[in-house]
């Protein structure tokens, strides 16, 4: 063999054999467990980061150690194709979103099979592509028929000069278009959107199942879902015959309610408004629209409203309180209208004080009478005071009392309330899958039939950034015959949302080259849920939350039988590298690229001011960012996997460091040394003697068992070095093997692969099949980590079948049980020095042995030893 590790001549060579031989197609026999091992699907923007690298590093080796455990393991690839950036490529480049798409997807599955992953590319999906949103579509009408899908207004946010719709994303920190620079409006527009409130407290609920998941991942969850237990309440308009109704969790303060806010956007407010204060509210509406809903629930921003004219009656005490509208509330949010009680509600409070609203206290500390002046809002449970009927109450018992009290009154009743919304899927855009309805003047909103789908995306369409939507410009495919009645109709133009499709993709993976169906149920029952499933932190609540939802329509649909799709869950932490940044500058500013700076006087290149070297999350606009091309180039793939997985624990962040990345690459230098010095050195006898089968985990290969005679006889002492070996080997076995199972300590798994190597290193028993065992050792434990090595140093020992098809080692307990242990020896709690003694040795034997060494004699000579205490396994301490 080589006398030097090459990377660079065995990484290609090999996954182009493992390719050839289908040695990762996923197997369909059942009689093995199975193990599904998933990394969330990448957006193909054309480049992979070491965030990528990351996330797919950890799923493969947790992918082949699990095949080398015997289980049937699928480990599949897709893209999360659809999206804005493809059409923003459309606009600026004038290349069709398509063709972009797929010259992005090309490259990126080039570079993730230069890492070696033992994927199964026969699965591989892209979401853009028909015969995968065939069924995306499918799946659309199986939550209409469910009741499910609906239409109704929601806010967008509109270009004024462009007249299109815009994405978040689009809509700048200022609230400009991205595109003409105009102030953002936000307009109402009738839109799709899925009833996930129906299952919200399924999944809350079923979070509980979830023990496989990090706690702080259902945390984000559960308050995102945020149930509230409270009251329904309705507060009469002066002169009208509407009410205003709220949700509220504290009905025991309803009696200090001094007024009711409305969302601007609330279809009450033009009817409250009254004709002297039009004008400005009507001027404040249309300030607010410029604003996000971020800015205008910000905890941090100023509270800003406005009265309406209107007044409103709290029916509890018959008070007339004023009607005013404020840009904290959303319409979109509850009822799109809440109570203000500045006496028990912080933000109220400040609300109140900055618009010289009344403050009204309705529940003081227990001994207190209110008199005193509130200098903050008192938010704690107390007793009720100014309640009418309620005086004196525990405001606890309060709250069950004036709900009771509201329903008998017809006031509201008790509800129970989601911070949760309905799912918003309607996208004014081109690139997503078409919703397929048709909109008929005769017969209302009809679904596509589904033997018509897919409803493919027309080819044909101008890219300009300005107006409607690309398809709702296309009259050719907008017009339809209805396909109930025949009659002229319009196709929908809007597209899903993308969370759409990443909401169901790994169900398809278990049957993805199904034309028929969306995929078998036995199959899909087989395969899931997700085994393992790793990504990014920053899908812990949205990608999550939909996947789970649609799991659970789905399964009330008869499509599956189970009830959550992801079993486990790893969010692995984000790849840091060494950053420039300017602390006086704003956060979009303040990250310098290293090519514009001189590392020996680091200065901002544009104020001459002093920069910070600091680790931050590498991205393009950061200038941090380290290609993986490159690392591969200088130091191999197995060397980057390395680096890795050993840096830091999955679930923390890593620090790329280039000297980090160095010491791996000597570790699996020192590997390709210990084998090709086995293989020079040894004798035919200490090599295998058979081609395919590893050495017995318990006990010597008997057909070296005269050989390891002639070396006991011929080198006294030689055992020793055997038997210690053989524990390390099997202390690698089992600490390695511990580490790929619960929480995933690959870096601690690695720092047990470097001890054997030393172990082995330092023995140099090239002729013991004990020294042939632990080189095997080493190569098995090895491979799920740097693959390619291990493959190439298994073949030069003369195996002819893969190392990933061997199976994962046992331990020999046998091997870990010590023979001698080191026996402390103190006077008067002094250590004088050390002894070996048998580890069988009792408390009895333990002392003689002491008292008999040279040690206890040197140090205990013409004393009188008044007590001895001997610790078992430990030490021995001689009082004199």
């Amino acid at each position: 063999m080589e006398s030097q590790y090459n990377p660079a001549n065995i990484e290609q060579k090999w996954q182009q054999k493992w390719e050839e031989s289908g040695l990762y197609l996923t197997p369909e026999n059942n009689t093995q467990p199975k193990f599904y091992a998933l990394s969330m699907f990448p957006y193909p923007s054309g480049s992979l980061h070491m965030g990528h690298v990351r996330n797919y590093v950890i799923t493969d080796t947790i992918a082949r150690y699990k095949r080398m455990q015997g289980y049937r393991v699928l480990h599949p690839m897709g893209w999360d194709a659809f999206g804005l950036p493809a059409e923003n490529a459309a606009i600026k480049r004038g290349i069709p979103p398509a063709k972009w798409t797929y010259q992005n997807i090309a490259q990126m599955k080039k570079q993730l099979q230069q890492l070696g992953l033992s994927i199964d590319w026969s699965r591989e999906l892209a979401t853009c592509a028909p015969n995968y949103y065939k069924w995306t579509q499918w799946i659309f009408l199986q939550f209409f028929k469910a009741g499910l899908a609906y239409q109704k207004e929601a806010a967008v946010n509109w270009d004024p000069v462009d007249q299109t719709v815009l994405a978040n994303e689009q809509v700048d920190s200022e609230g400009r278009s991205w595109r003409s620079g105009a102030i953002v409006e936000r307009k109402l527009l009738r839109q799709w959107f899925l009833k996930i409130t129906d299952y919200a407290e399924q999944l809350l609920n079923d979070l509980e199942k979830l023990t496989g998941w990090p706690e702080r991942v259902k945390l984000m969850q559960a308050n995102w879902i945020g149930k509230s237990v409270g009251a329904y309440l309705e507060f009469p308009i002066v002169g009208m015959e509407e009410k205003i109704g709220v949700f509220t969790t504290r009905p025991d303060t309803v009696y200090g309610v001094t007024y009711v806010v409305l969302a601007p956007e609330h279809p009450l407010t033009p009817k409250v408004t009254t004709p002297n204060r039009k004008e400005a509210v009507e001027a404040f509406i249309q300030e607010v629209k410029g604003e996000s809903e971020i800015e205008r629930t910000a905890e941090d921003k100023p509270k800003r409203g406005i009265f309406t004219g209107g007044k409103a009656i709290n029916p509890f005490n018959g008070e007339e309180i004023p009607i005013l509208i404020a840009d904290y509330v959303l319409y979109e949010y509850g009822t799109g209208a809440v109570m203000g009680v500045p006496a028990h509600d912080t933000r109220d409070f400040k609300f109140a004080n900055e618009n010289n609203l009344p403050i009204k206290t309705v529940i003081v500390p227990e001994g207190e009478d209110g008199t005193k002046p509130l200098e903050t809002a008192y938010t704690d449970p107390g007793i009720m005071i100014n309640s009418g009927q309620f005086d004196g109450m525990p405001s606890t018992e309060g709250k069950t009392a004036i709900i009771e009290y509201a329903e008998k009154q017809g006031y509201g009743k008790a509800r129970v309330q989601y911070r949760l919304r309905d799912w918003l899927i309607s996208r004014q855009r081109y690139w997503g899958a078409p919703i397929p309805i048709v909109h008929c003047p005769s017969c209302g909103i009809v679904p596509v039939p589904e033997e018509d789908l897919p409803v493919k995306l027309p080819e044909d369409v101008e890219f300009t950034g300005r107006g409607p939507s690309p398809l709702a410009r296309l009259e050719s495919w907008v017009n339809v015959p209805c396909p109930s009645c025949g009659e002229a109709a319009k196709r929908e133009t809007d597209t899903m949302d993308t969370f759409i499709d990443s909401s169901w993709y790994f169900l398809r993976y278990t049957d993805a080259n199904n034309d028929k169906e969306i995929f078998a149920s036995d199959k899909v029952n087989s395969w899931m849920p997700v085994d393992q499933y790793v990504g990014g932190i920053e899908h812990a609540i949205l990608h999550l939350l939909y996947s789970r939802f649609f799991t659970k329509v789905l399964r009330d649909r008869g499509l599956l039988n189970f009830d959550e799709p992801f079993q486990r869950l790893l969010t692995q932490g984000m790849v840091q590298g060494l950053t420039y940044m300017n602390p006086n500058k704003s956060d979009k500013d303040k990250w310098i690229p290293a090519e514009l700076v001189n590392p020996k006087d680091p200065r901002d290149p544009q104020t001459g001011e002093p920069l910070q070297l600091v680790y931050a999350t590498m991205s393009k606009s950061k200038g941090n960012g380290v290609a993986p091309e490159e690392v591969i180039a200088k130091y191999g793939v197995d060397t980057a996997r390395m680096f890795i997985l050993f840096k830091a624990p999955p679930e923390k962040d890593l620090e790329w460091d280039e000297a980090d990345v160095e010491g791996q690459f000597r570790f699996l230098n020192r590997v390709w040394r210990l084998v090709a010095e086995f293989v020079e050195k040894s004798s035919p006898r200490g090599k295998k003697q058979s081609k395919n089968q590893s050495p017995s985990s318990k006990g010597r290969n008997p057909k070296s068992a005269v050989l390891l005679e002639e070396v006991q006889e011929a080198c006294g002492g030689f055992a020793k070095i055997e038997k210690d070996l053989r524990r390390a080997i099997h202390t690698a076995i089992k600490e390695v093997s511990a580490d790929l199972e619960g929480d995933y300590q690959f870096n601690t798994a690695i720092s047990e692969l470097m001890k054997l190597s030393n172990a082995l290193g330092e023995a140099k028993c090239f002729d013991s099949p004990v020294y042939a065992e632990g080189i095997e050792a080493l190569l098995i434990l090895l491979a799920p980590f740097a693959p390619h090595i291990a493959e190439e140093l298994w073949h030069e020992l003369g195996h002819d079948c893969s190392i990933h098809q061997q199976s994962w080692l046992q331990v020999d307990s046998s091997a870990l049980e010590v023979d001698e242990i080191t026996l402390v020896i103190q006077i008067m709690g002094k250590t004088r020095g050390t002894i070996q003694v048998p580890a069988s040795a009792d408390k009895a034997a333990l002392e003689k042995y002491a008292r008999e060494s040279e040690i206890a004699q040197r140090h205990l000579q013409g004393k009188e030893v008044k007590k001895t205490i001997v610790v078992p396994g430990k030490l021995v301490n001689f009082v004199v």
